[in-house]
């Protein structure tokens, strides 16, 4: 989430409130996968170079394939035009994903390639999340860093980061899932409590713990 997003979040919480109350209730008839391929379009329509990689990799680990990626920014051709098809074929090379190399898209149909195989995991390093004080204290936060959701729960000098994946099918939960120090899965309603992670209602598995550290005010997350 953008500092200017996060801004409005604290400045007008009543009125982004009701925002992403819609967006969330616009589409809870569909599947997380459809969901993701149609704002993969939306982002390619605005030109939005972040948002497009970001839910580009969200459809891909819920499950589209490369081709159906593909199917989906042609059959927009009417609304987004050759142009903007381009500049999203562009920054899906410059990922450099190995399910869109010619040679793997001409390969004859297979069982679906989880996402861990379509694209080829960074090397873990630690990354900046935001500064350390403008987590408050014994609150839970959603932001994203580089892409990645991620909840934080401080107590005092502690914080704790998690990922914002509901480990049952890798639901994202979003800012509005949360109550208190609880977070709620919107899928199947699993629930999670920020202080420990621990999954409380529903499964028994907790969230992933993402080791952190503040150094010179900021906060960082290591994957």
């Amino acid at each position: 989430m953008s500092d200017a997003l996060n801004y409005l979040l604290k400045a007008r919480p009543e009125t982004m409130g009701h925002y992403f109350a819609f967006l969330k209730d616009s589409g809870k008839y569909l599947d997380p996968k459809t969901r993701n391929l149609i704002s993969v379009i939306t982002k390619v329509h605005a030109q939005t170079d972040r948002g497009f990689r970001q839910y580009l990799g969200r459809a891909l680990r819920e499950g589209c394939s490369p081709m159906e990626v593909l199917d989906a920014l042609l059959m927009a051709f009417p609304a987004l035009g050759l142009a903007k098809i381009i500049w999203a074929v562009d920054i899906i090379l410059d990922m450099n994903i190995p399910g869109f190399a010619p040679e793997a898209l001409t390969q004859p149909a297979a069982a679906p390639t989880p996402m861990a195989a379509l694209v080829a995991p960074a090397p873990a390093e630690w990354r900046d999340v935001m500064a350390a004080r403008d987590v408050p204290d014994g609150e839970v936060t959603r932001t994203e860093s580089q892409g990645r959701g991620l909840f934080i729960y401080r107590d005092a000098k502690t914080y704790k980061v998690y990922d914002s994946h509901c480990p049952h099918q890798n639901t994202d939960i979003t800012q509005l899932a949360v109550k208190g120090t609880t977070m709620t899965c919107p899928k199947h309603q699993w629930q999670f409590d920020a202080k420990s992670g621990d999954c409380i209602k529903k499964g028994k598995t907790p969230l992933r713990r993402i080791e952190s550290k503040v150094v010179k005010g900021r906060l960082l997350a290591f994957w």
